[in-house]
C-alpha cells in the first residue's frame, strides 16, 4: 500500500494493541470530506481509534469492489479489543509466479498440518484456495464480452461497407455520361478504377476518424462520469484506421471495377 498521508503503523503498535487506524480515501471523504483525516478521531464500535495515515487511492478491484473503503487496524488491536481471539482467521498471500500457484498452495497445506498438528490420516482444520478458478472464470467471461464486442463491431463494419458500396454505384449510375467521356477521350481501365476507388476509400477515412474521435470523447467520458477506468490505446486507434482503410478499398471494388467496365458509346448514350 502507498500512503498519501501520514504512516503506516509500526511494531510498537501491534506490541502495545493500540487504537491507531489507518483509513482509504472513501472513508476519508464520507467522514472528513476534504480535510486531512490525519490526527482525527474515529470510533469503531463504542471505541475511539486515532486516524494515523491515508491510503493512497486504489479504486475498484477486478469484482467491483471499491478497495478505498477501507479501515484499517492492527491485527493485535482487532484481535484482543474487537473480536477477543488469539487466533488469525485468515491469511493472504500473493505468489510472485501464477504457474506456481499450485506449489505454494501445497507448501501452505503442509506447513499448517505441521503446525496444527494433524496426523497422518486426519482432516485438515484449515481451508486453503486460491484465486486460479475466479481467475479461469473472469478470464472466459471477458473473452466472451471480448468476442460480443467483436461480433457487433464486426455487423458495423459490413452495415457501413454495403453503404459505401451503395453510394458508390449510385454515383457510377449517375455519372455515367461523364465516364464515358472520359473513356473516350483517353481514360484507362484503371484510371477509372483508381478514382472510384479513391472516392470509396477517402468517405471510409473520414468516416473511420469521425468514429475515433466519437470513441475517445464517449471514453473519456466514461472514465469521468462512469466511475469506470479507461484506456485509449495508439495500436487500437492504428487498427480502427486500417479497418476504415479496408472497409473503403473492398467494398469500393464493385462500384469501381462497374464504372471501368462501361462501355464509352453505351455511356455517351445514356441518359
Amino acid at each position: 500500500m502507498t500512503m498519501q498521508s501520514g504512516i503506516f503503523f509500526t511494531e510498537h503498535d501491534v506490541d502495545v494493541r493500540s487504537r491507531v487506524a489507518v483509513i482509504g480515501t472513501t472513508v476519508a471523504t464520507n467522514l472528513f470530506g476534504t480535510v486531512n483525516p490525519v490526527g482525527k478521531k474515529i470510533r469503531v464500535g463504542n471505541a475511539p481509534y486515532t486516524v494515523i495515515g491515508l491510503i493512497a487511492s486504489k479504486g475498484q478491484s477486478s469484482v467491483g469492489q471499491d478497495q478505498d473503503d477501507v479501515v484499517l487496524i492492527p491485527l493485535t488491536t482487532a484481535q484482543e479489543r474487537l473480536m477477543g481471539i488469539t487466533y488469525v482467521r485468515s491469511i493472504n498471500v500473493q505468489v510472485a509466479d501464477a504457474d506456481k500457484m499450485d506449489e505454494v498452495q501445497a507448501n501452505i497445506e503442509k506447513l499448517l498440518r505441521q503446525r496444527h498438528r494433524i496426523r497422518a490420516g486426519a482432516d485438515d482444520d484449515f481451508n486453503v484456495r486460491n484465486l486460479t478458478s475466479l481467475m479461469e472464470t473472469m478470464n472466459e467471461t471477458t473473452t466472451m464480452i471480448t468476442l460480443l464486442l467483436g461480433a457487433i463491431a464486426g455487423i458495423s463494419l459490413i452495415v457501413g461497407g454495403i453503404g459505401i458500396m451503395n453510394i458508390m454505384m449510385v454515383s457510377v449510375t449517375e455519372r455515367t455520361r461523364e465516364i464515358g467521356i472520359r473513356k473516350a477521350i483517353g481514360a484507362t481501365y484503371n484510371s477509372i478504377m483508381m478514382q472510384f476507388l479513391i472516392e470509396s476509400t477517402m468517405i471510409s477515412i473520414l468516416g473511420g476518424i469521425i468514429g475515433i474521435f466519437i470513441g475517445i470523447g464517449l471514453a473519456q467520458a466514461i472514465s469521468k462520469f462512469g466511475n469506470f477506468t479507461t484506456v485509449i490505446s495508439v495500436e487500437s486507434i492504428i487498427a480502427s484506421f486500417g479497418f476504415s482503410l479496408f472497409v473503403g478499398v473492398f467494398f469500393g471494388m464493385l462500384p469501381a471495377r462497374k464504372a471501368a467496365k462501361l462501355d464509352p458509346i453505351d455511356a455517351l448514350r445514356y441518359e
